[in-house]
């Protein structure tokens, strides 16, 4: 089943990271930005502020004026149909205007008193101007008032105060509108710098997320490529055991055209699943997160052949959804059935047969105990009866009788020989393995020295060269092993003896596999390797006995003493160029620490 892989989250402290970078570079440039303008509003109001204080005591001395000038006038006889009217327009204006004026400067105590000035001058001088209406008045008596209770100046001082503040409050107001268009901008900036922060980690993140569904599409099309290629019949389903995948060798298996997703299980391969107890354990995997393993059911498949299929089962997770699902796994053990089937009679008739080797073996222990005993006897009374007739006959008997008497001992002395060959055989054939530890260097030399003493005795001439390199000390069966080596160092003289002098070579190595290899070289006679396959059976020689002595037996024994301790054992040779035996022993048969010799 491919497992797609889930987009990772993103880390908490990364949103959170991100919601503070949002709260520096939004919330707090708005809040700086709306102080800014409550400030320059400020400002605009302080700046018209001063203005209107201007404006007002302007307009308070232009009324102060005007009132004077049109006292002035009526005084002078001036006609003038308006002339009241203005002059009464103006005086009611004057008292509003010097109310306004305090009220404009009432946050400033030194305005205040400016005002206070104003409005005491202002009223005598309108007290006089309208006592001078009455009783007449002339202009040198309004420049006197002008000079008495002086208006302009306090004017002037006023305005420019206000022209001050108004120059502080102007700067104040270029300040703050500065500082707000410089915080405009750095918010503007910082705005646009999270912006570009936030797109290129977001396309960062779209690139991982399209890079992990790309990834994630290969690995969903390298799996199905995978399941599909398995030919070992897979099938997913959910809890109501309905079909969420399978593989094609499933539609194959149970005749399946197209995509069976969806299916209920029990309707699949016309109704091959739609058995009770495999629907029950199925559910049992799902309910109670249980495995199935090796569960043998017939089924009929889609080529109309009831099969034997091997059903494992085990609950998973889906990696694409919250759901669990169990895979199905179905084997067809069909022809491994049919081979167990077969198998189970060969091992019948094969109990059959071991039963008529082990009668055959009995009959021919039995024939061996015959030969060995009741061969024997006739043998002793042959041999004894030609050596006591040839003693009978003593000088009287001629060549041909002596050579008769001759031939018939030594055959039945050649046929005693041949029955203890025989008993040897059958016993290292027959009797337990008895390891133990086994010093082969000394035991070579023993066999040297007792093959030496007997090629001495038969021909004292004869000189045998012994090389022989350093031998393992193994555990093995020591008597058995003397017989190898009696054998193998036996033929080596016996096949030499007519090489002078004679060159016997023995060697020890290992293999790759670690086992040990024994070599058993000489320069003797040699033979045919064509025969070579006959070597190493019972009664096979490859030489005439008149050449050389012997029964044909002692190869056949060092095979089976070989094989016994799993070894294995071969020969090479040149007719009149002597010849090589190798065979090898296991390398497990080297000693430990605690190997001791077993009786």
């Amino acid at each position: 089943m491919p497992h797609s892989r889930r987009p990772e989250p993103t880390p908490k402290w990364r949103l959170a990271l991100l919601l503070l970078a949002v709260a520096l570079i939004v919330v707090v440039p708005a809040v700086l930005l709306r102080t800014a303008a409550i400030e320059s509003i400020a400002a605009l109001e302080q700046v018209n502020h001063s203005q209107q204080v201007e404006a007002q005591a302007y307009a308070l001395a232009y009324d102060v004026r005007n009132v004077e000038s049109a006292v002035l006038a009526t005084a002078a006889g001036v006609e003038d149909a308006e002339l009241p009217a203005r002059l009464e327009e103006s005086r009611m204006r004057i008292a509003p205007a010097l109310d306004t004026l305090q009220a404009l400067t009432r946050d400033n105590p030194g305005q205040q008193v400016r005002v206070g000035h104003l409005r005491a001058n202002v009223e005598q001088r309108m007290a006089e101007v309208m006592r001078g209406e009455q009783d007449g008045v002339s202009a040198a008596g309004v420049e006197a008032l002008v000079t008495r209770f002086p208006i302009r100046g306090i004017v002037a001082e006023m305005v420019a105060e206000e022209r001050k503040l108004l120059a502080q409050r102007v700067a104040a107001s270029d300040r703050t509108r500065s500082r707000a268009e410089l915080l405009r901008w750095g918010a503007m900036l910082a705005q646009l710098a999270l912006l570009g922060t936030v797109t290129f980690f977001a396309s960062r993140q779209i690139a991982g997320r399209l890079s992990a569904e790309r990834s994630t599409r290969r690995a969903s099309a390298r799996a199905a490529v995978v399941l599909d290629t398995v030919r070992e019949p897979i099938v997913l389903a959910d809890a109501g055991l309905r079909v969420v995948m399978h593989n094609a060798a499933f539609a194959e298996l149970f005749g399946i055209e197209g995509d069976a997703t969806g299916a209920l299980l029990a309707e699949v391969g016309g109704g091959a699943w739609n058995d009770e107890e495999t629907l029950r354990r199925l559910g049992d995997v799902m309910a109670r997160d249980r495995e199935l393993w090796d569960f043998q059911r017939r089924q009929e498949t889609a080529d109309g052949f009831e099969r034997v299929m091997l059903i494992n089962a085990r609950r998973m997770s889906l990696p694409d959804s919250e759901d669990d699902a169990v895979l199905i796994t179905a084997s067809d053990i069909t022809s491994q059935k049919a081979s167990e089937l077969q198998i189970r009679e060969l091992n019948r008739q094969l109990e059959g047969k071991v039963e008529q080797v082990s009668d055959v073996n009995r009959e021919l222990e039995a024939f061996s105990y015959s030969v060995s005993h009741d061969l024997r006897a006739p043998l002793r009374h042959i041999a004894g009866f030609a050596d006591k007739l040839g003693r009978q006959l003593g000088d009287d008997i001629d060549d041909k009788s002596r050579h008769y008497l001759n031939v018939i001992s030594g055959s039945a002395r050649r046929m005693s020989a041949l029955i203890d060959d025989l008993l040897v055989y059958s016993r290292l054939g027959r009797s337990a393995l008895r390891p133990q530890v086994v010093d082969l260097q000394s035991m070579i030399h023993d066999t040297r020295s007792m093959l030496d003493a007997n090629a001495h005795a038969d021909n004292p001439d004869h000189v045998i060269h012994w090389r022989i390199g350093p031998m393992p000390v193994l555990v093995a069966d020591e008597n058995m092993l003397r017989q190898v080596w009696l054998n193998l160092l036996g033929n080596a003289v016996k096949y030499s003896a007519r090489s002078e002098p004679a060159v016997i070579e023995v060697s020890h190595d290992h293999e790759a596999d670690g086992s040990h290899r024994f070599s058993i070289r000489d320069n003797g006679a040699g033979f045919d390797m064509a025969y070579a396959g006959k070597l190493f059976g019972v009664f096979q020689r490859l030489h005439a006995a008149s050449e050389f002595s012997g029964t044909g037996i002692g190869l056949a024994s060092v095979k089976r003493v070989i094989t016994r301790h799993e070894g294995r054992i071969w020969a090479e040779s040149e007719p009149g160029k002597g010849a090589t035996f190798h065979f090898t022993l296991p390398g497990n048969l080297e000693p430990t620490s605690k190997s001791t010799p077993t009786a």
